[in-house]
């Protein structure tokens, strides 16, 4: 029997941490490749340490698109985030980029030939979770923590709040009572500042952030809410610690809530599963729970490189579905293909709107009008309330 009554934490990252410095580049190579060829492939890595960036990886895309102009995009993004210190500075940091070209032996196993359809571009898990807790449909810890930094950073790019540093932290614990959260339990909150602001300021800045995205009467009491809890926090960003694309999944995803197959998404083109698939498994399960078929819904598929079709599709509403998970399983893969190429089509994946993605988390943002954030649709919910009667 699932614990009803207990506490659970997420936490989330700014766009100024060090790894997500580093998944914003790898993300804006993707982009800089699929706005020249929507075909390219890449996965491109990044590491960031003191007014240091290197890029590494295979692609195969257009002669155009030379070391160069990855450079030019990587410091592109790091004066977008808001990085011009002496410790890390977009113009003056030393980038190098160190790509070659994609292994003729992946490509073999990813290419469509003859009666081949296109393969997955490994093997893997890839796991997909919605649930009621938010209007998102999403956890609700994960979803305030992402909330509470993109409220701060909206702050410091519009110059409302100069004094902050693009490095930023934030930490969610939310009280459950019978399996539905009711309020904050503890709020931990660690953002870079000015030299000029003492901790009080600081704390001073940031409640009304924290207040605003909770819901009513949610926030945590005084001694509970942690701000800057070591002081001080100055150095930051890469400078303070190295970055890795690839670090933060669990941010990426649902803040631990649910499981996670362990690849990462920055830096890969939507023929790598490990992206694509986890994108596919969100938007099945938003669309079950949306459909109100379930309160809570785990999606997993399994696909092994160079086959097509995922070798296991694995449905869980968690004691709170209103039809047969076996049959519901087979009706979402009668809806959408879920091989490599259908994914890509079914979403429009094969588009430059990826750098969007690298921070405060892929799931649970409004689709746009461009096809960012495509997994977020609900336009099943209909087919799948038709089919279920």
């Amino acid at each position: 029997m699932s614990k009803l009554n207990y506490y659970f934490t997420s936490e989330s990252v700014s766009e100024g941490h060090p790894d997500k410095v580093c998944d914003r580049i790898s993300d804006a190579v993707v982009d800089l490749f699929l706005t020249a060829d929507p075909q390219a492939r890449v996965a491109v890595e990044t590491l960031t340490t003191t007014n240091k960036v290197v890029l590494a990886g295979e692609t195969r895309g257009p002669a155009s698109i030379t070391p160069e102009l990855m450079e030019a995009t990587a410091r592109k993004a790091v004066k977008e985030i808001g990085y011009e210190q002496e410790g890390f500075h977009w113009q003056n940091a030393d980038v190098n980029v160190l790509v070659h070209e994609q292994s003729a032996d992946i490509a073999i196993g990813v290419d469509a030939k003859d009666n081949k359809d296109e393969g997955a571009g490994d093997q893997g898990i890839m796991f997909g979770f919605a649930c009621t807790e938010t209007p998102a449909l999403m956890p609700a810890p994960i979803y305030y923590a992402h909330a509470i930094l993109r409220s701060l950073a909206e702050a410091r790019h519009s110059g409302a709040e100069p004094g902050l540093g693009p490095d930023a932290k934030s930490q969610v614990t939310l009280k459950y009572e019978g399996g539905k959260p009711v309020g904050a339990h503890s709020v931990v909150v660690s953002t870079q500042h000015d030299t000029s602001l003492s901790i009080d300021d600081v704390r001073q800045i940031v409640r009304p952030h924290v207040v605003n995205v909770l819901p009513d009467g949610w926030m945590c009491s005084d001694d509970r809410f942690y701000v800057n809890p070591t002081g001080r926090f100055v150095i930051g960003g890469p400078d303070g610690d190295a970055g890795l694309t690839g670090r933060k999944i669990i941010v990426d995803t649902y803040g631990g809530a649910a499981p996670h197959g362990g690849g990462a998404f920055s830096g890969k083109d939507p023929t790598k599963v490990d992206r694509s698939a986890a994108y596919a498994c969100r938007y099945l399960a938003k669309n079950v729970v949306a459909a109100g078929l379930a309160e809570k819904c785990t999606i997993q598929v399994s696909y092994a490189i160079g086959i097509s079709h995922p070798l296991s599709v694995y449905v869980n509403t968690h004691d709170t579905g209103q039809v047969d998970e076996d049959k519901l399983s087979d009706v979402m893969q009668q809806m959408v293909n879920l091989s490599p190429r259908g994914i890509r089509e079914h979403l429009g994946l094969n588009r430059p709107i990826y750098a969007r993605t690298a921070a405060y988390g892929h799931f649970g943002r409004e689709p746009e009008p461009d096809g960012g954030f495509s997994w977020e649709q609900t336009r099943l919910v209909d087919e799948l309330r038709r089919a279920f009667g």
